[in-house]
C-alpha cells in the first residue's frame, strides 16, 4: 500500500512535466507535494511548489523542444523513502538526459525530491 501511494504522487509529479499546458503545472504538483517540498536539483536547493513550479517550466521551455519525461523504473520505497529512475528526451532525436530521483514522503505526499542527473560511472579498479 505505501508504495502505491508514493507511485501516485511520483507520477503525479513527473505528470507535471508532461502536461498539456503550462497552467496544469501548479495543479498536478499541489497534488504531488507539501507546500515545504525541499528540492535538491541540479541548480543547487530550492524550497517550495513555486520554486519547483520554476524548474519545470524551464524543462518545458526546452531550446530543443518541448520534451517527455518518463519513470523508467519500478519505485523501490525502503519505509518513507522511494527512489526511482527517469528519463527526458526532447523531440526529434534531441538531448536526452536519465538520472535517479530519491524522494521522501509525509503524509502521502513528497516533502523531499534529491534529484540525481545522468549516468554513473564504474569505479577505476
Amino acid at each position: 500500500m505505501q508504495e502505491e501511494t508514493a507511485r501516485s504522487a511520483i507520477d503525479t509529479f513527473i505528470s507535471a512535466f508532461n502536461a498539456s499546458d503550462d497552467s496544469y503545472v501548479t495543479a498536478l504538483l499541489s497534488q504531488a507535494l507539501t507546500s515545504d517540498v525541499v528540492f535538491w536539483g541540479p541548480l543547487g536547493r530550492s524550497e517550495g511548489i513555486a520554486e519547483i513550479e520554476r524548474f519545470v517550466l524551464d524543462i518545458r521551455r526546452h531550446p530543443a523542444g518541448t520534451g517527455t519525461m518518463v519513470r523508467c523504473s519500478a519505485v523501490d520505497m525502503p519505509d518513507e523513502w522511494a527512489r526511482y529512475q527517469w528519463v527526458f528526451t526532447t523531440p526529434d532525436g534531441g538531448p536526452r538526459l536519465a538520472g535517479t530521483d530519491v524522494v521522501h514522503l509525509r503524509r502521502s505526499l513528497i516533502d523531499q525530491v534529491i534529484v540525481f542527473a545522468g549516468e554513473i560511472e564504474p569505479s577505476a579498479s
